[in-house]
């Protein structure tokens, strides 16, 4: 599992600066992300995604969560009250829970894709302001070691936290 570790700097060069000496540490430029004011040009540094700036994630876990709960007890009022005299086997609430899910997940993640990602809310007056905020993925091991060359060769660059737990997937 990764960590992610933000550091707010005050401006495109010294993030420029940081993604060098982050490279030269041996941090893959897929595992650090930047994301500034929309009128600010990060040039050639590597900017967040969707999945990063908006919060199409946690909007598809809910949907998913609430669409398959209101899948069983559709199904279940289904079953339990079949119309017409159709007769249906207790299979039809799984399947109607899975069907649910999906569709929330869908219908969530559609939404959420539009709202940004709550966890960059501290950061928002920040980079409103002009300033760059870095994001780096990495494993639990060079947590300590990352904060510290950051502070170390940077201490222009404000630490913004460490997130709990990150998929291993990019």
């Amino acid at each position: 599992m990764l960590r992610r570790l933000y550091f707010v700097l005050p401006d495109v060069e010294s993030a420029r600066q940081i993604f060098d000496d982050l490279l030269l540490a041996r941090i893959s430029d897929r595992h650090i992300h930047f994301l500034a004011r929309s009128d600010i040009s990060l040039g050639d540094l590597p900017e967040v995604n969707v999945l990063q700036k908006t919060d199409i994630v946690h909007g598809a876990e809910l949907g998913m969560i609430i669409g398959a709960v209101a899948g069983v007890i559709g199904g279940a009022v289904v079953v339990f009250f079949p119309p017409g005299g159709v007769t249906l086997q207790l299979g039809a609430i799984l399947l109607a829970a899975i069907v649910g899910a999906f569709f929330g997940t869908w219908v969530a993640s559609m939404k959420a894709s539009a709202i940004p990602n709550s966890r960059l809310a501290p950061f928002a007056a920040a980079i409103e302001s002009g300033q760059v905020l870095m994001m780096v993925d990495v494993p639990l091991h060079k947590v300590a070691a990352t904060k510290e060359l950051v502070e170390r060769r940077h201490p222009e660059a404000a630490a913004g936290g460490v997130e709990a737990t990150m998929p291993a997937f990019p």
